[in-house]
């Protein structure tokens, strides 16, 4: 089942503090709670095709799954796909807005198996679910900088 959602949030954080966030896959356990793992598969640089071993938990169920890079702009703009069952494409488009960073978010896919129960979710109501990951990421981000000014 095919669906689409996008989330535009504003962060009061800067691009330059957010943006590292979203194009590391190993920081999301930190503000995803859905996600259990992301491990990078090759070494070497990170690069357009890289590809991250990952895990989800959905309710009592794990999701394995591959993460791939497939498109950069430092600092502005990152996507990822996702392997079945997600068959995903995420992309994060980050301005500046004042001091703080507003971001576009587009969730696209074709969602295989049991998982298009999630599917039928309204818009809506996934876009307020993935809201919270934005606002876990600015409170972590929140949280960091307050302990390295002491």
């Amino acid at each position: 089942m095919w669906r689409r959602v996008t989330v535009n949030t504003t962060m009061e954080q800067p691009v330059e503090r957010v943006f590292p966030y979203l194009a590391d896959p190993g920081s999301w356990p930190e503000f995803v709670p859905a996600v259990i793992l992301r491990r990078r598969i090759e070494s070497g640089p990170v690069a357009i095709g890289s590809t991250w071993q990952a895990t989800d938990r959905i309710g009592p169920f794990k999701i394995h799954f591959t993460d791939e890079l497939l498109e950069l702009e430092d600092g502005q703009r990152v996507v990822w796909g996702s392997s079945s069952p997600w068959n995903s494409r995420v992309e994060y488009f980050l301005q500046p807005a004042g001091s703080g960073t507003r971001v576009r978010t587009t969730y696209e896919g074709d969602i295989a198996g049991w998982l298009r129960l999630i599917a039928w979710l309204p818009g809506p109501v996934v876009a307020r679910i993935l809201e919270q990951d934005f606002k876990r990421l600015g409170r972590l981000l929140e949280a960091k900088e307050r302990s390295t000014q002491r």
